[in-house]
């Protein structure tokens, strides 16, 4: 089911999530606003994810997403929270998210604890950057859809 929403295209404001990623993960995810949760398909899979991601006409880089209810913090609404593999100097709330998904990398599930949770997350960021290196994948990292014309944000 998830393949064949793939590649996904996104775009979208980065809003303030729950500040968990942060400060309980120690992995920092950037979220999008519900308009942008409700734009995606109603039958794409929740789950773990990767691709790529891009803040307003920076660099492209790797991510890992998920979308879903995080079952371990048993959310009402469902949630697309981006986890970019790069280490940002501050936050970028409001700032334009770009992103292509390209691949899937496993259900949602609840874990036992925090730890568990990390470590999990630690997995799907390694599976994620294997991923992203296969030829297949690597060439979206390229794709006109980063490249926003100068001083226009685009939100279609």
């Amino acid at each position: 089911g998830a393949m064949r929403h793939l590649p996904y295209f996104c775009r979208g404001e980065v809003v303030k999530g729950f500040g968990r990623g942060s400060k309980e993960l120690g992995i920092p995810t950037a979220n999008f606003s519900e308009q942008v949760v409700e734009s995606f398909p109603s039958d794409i899979p929740t789950g773990i994810y990767y691709g790529w991601a891009c803040v307003g006409n920076g660099d492209v880089h790797k991510m890992v997403l998920s979308i879903g209810w995080n079952p371990f913090y048993k959310n009402i609404k469902k949630s697309v929270e981006t986890h970019i593999i790069h280490t940002f100097k501050e936050d970028f709330y409001g700032e334009i998210l770009s992103i292509v998904i390209t691949g899937y990398i496993r259900p949602e599930k609840n874990f036992d604890s925090l730890d568990a949770l990390i470590s999990a997350i630690q997995e799907d960021i390694e599976e994620a950057k294997r991923q992203l290196d296969l030829p297949e994948h690597l060439k979206l990292k390229e794709d006109n859809f980063f490249h926003l014309p100068e001083g226009k944000i685009a939100n279609n």
